[in-house]
């Protein structure tokens, strides 16, 4: 189940923000999970059920 508390449209854009900090590729994959999970607050366990939410679903930006 996705992370308790937080909206789709609040999980959607913390997927956008991870795939966003990941595709710039001036930080390795696990150093940008840290970094969106501070930046949004959250744990890594809850950013890794959005980013498997996110690849599931097929949200953007995968699907643009």
């Amino acid at each position: 189940m996705a992370s308790k508390g937080l909206t789709v449209q609040q999980r959607k854009s913390i997927f956008h923000a991870l795939v966003a900090a990941q595709d710039t590729g001036g930080v390795t994959v696990v150093e940008s999970k840290k970094q969106v999970a501070a930046e949004f607050h959250i744990t890594k366990e809850q950013l890794d059920l959005i980013e498997k939410e996110g690849v599931d679903k097929d949200w953007p930006p995968l699907n643009e």
